[in-house]
């Protein structure tokens, strides 16, 4: 799969004002960012850019602070060297080391994950994924059945598991995320975790104890539903992917149709990772 990579360069007030760039390339298609000096890096698969949903994003924001953007090709066989060359290990508090297969271990960490990154969005270096990943340490997910939905490299299906989820089901629409998966699964030695290629079609008909879902805004929406029908009474919801002001709203009022109570959320800039409640 051929991606562009959109490189912004931004002269802005505020930092906030870059994630609103962020959010709405999120909304539609752009699936991993890249933070550089001036500005940061949108990818988004060839055969789903369109130039006219783009302009449309962005119009909102030019009259509130000047950017540009650049486009480049990147080729297939070019996007794992990109991706290791940017790739360093990362902790979450003094419990989680996320390193990739080139970089040396960290023993002293109660968990460690191992991630070949390829081009698969979730190595942790997101405030998305990472706030995703705090909210889980700080809950009980020993012999939990687990649903991971836009798994991108596994890396919240594999720390599930880590801490104890006894059946872990991992699924994304990518086929590259989807072959990294189950890749990283096995680095990590989690052989419990199950992949999927697919969107909401391909939850399979079971009940699940914990879901974690760091798409975005518009997706959660759409899928919300099929969340909930997979979700057990009591069971929690991980949301991710979208912004305080005004998506954790949007989301709550949204999650509140069908009986899921808000709990708590995490910030990172303007970035929310959310926990509900069946």
């Amino acid at each position: 799969m051929n991606y562009y990579e959109l490189l912004f360069t931004t002269i802005t007030t505020e930092d906030y004002q870059q994630d609103l760039l962020i959010g709405a390339l999120g909304n539609i298609g752009f699936d991993t960012f890249e933070e550089v000096e001036l500005g940061f890096k949108a990818y988004i698969p060839v055969d789903e850019f369109n130039q006219d949903v783009l302009d449309a994003a962005l119009l909102p924001y030019r009259e509130m602070f000047t950017f540009s953007y650049d486009i480049n090709l990147i080729p297939q066989k070019n996007w794992n060297e990109v991706w290791e060359s940017n790739f360093e290990p990362i902790e979450i508090g003094d419990q989680v080391f996320v390193r990739a297969t080139f970089h040396a271990a960290r023993p002293e960490f109660p968990y460690e994950i191992v991630i070949d990154p390829k081009m698969a969005f979730g190595t942790g270096h997101h405030q998305t994924t990472a706030m995703v990943m705090q909210l889980m340490l700080e809950n009980d997910f020993a012999g939990k059945k687990v649903l991971d939905m836009g798994c991108g490299t596994g890396i919240l299906a594999i720390l599930a598991a880590k801490l104890g989820a006894t059946d872990v089901t991992a699924i994304d629409y990518d086929p590259v995320c989807y072959e990294s998966t189950i890749e990283n699964s096995a680095l990590n030695n989690q052989s419990q975790i199950k992949a999927h290629c697919g969107s909401k079609e391909a939850i399979p008909d079971e009940q699940y104890d914990i879901i974690l879902a760091n798409i975005n805004r518009n997706i959660l929406l759409d899928q919300m539903a099929r969340y909930v029908e997979a979700l057990r009474p009591g069971g929690e919801i991980y949301f991710s992917g979208f912004y305080e002001s005004p998506d954790l709203d949007i989301i709550t009022e949204e999650a509140r149709k069908y009986n899921l109570k808000y709990i708590t959320h995490k910030k990172d800039k303007e970035w929310v990772a959310a926990k509900f409640v069946l």
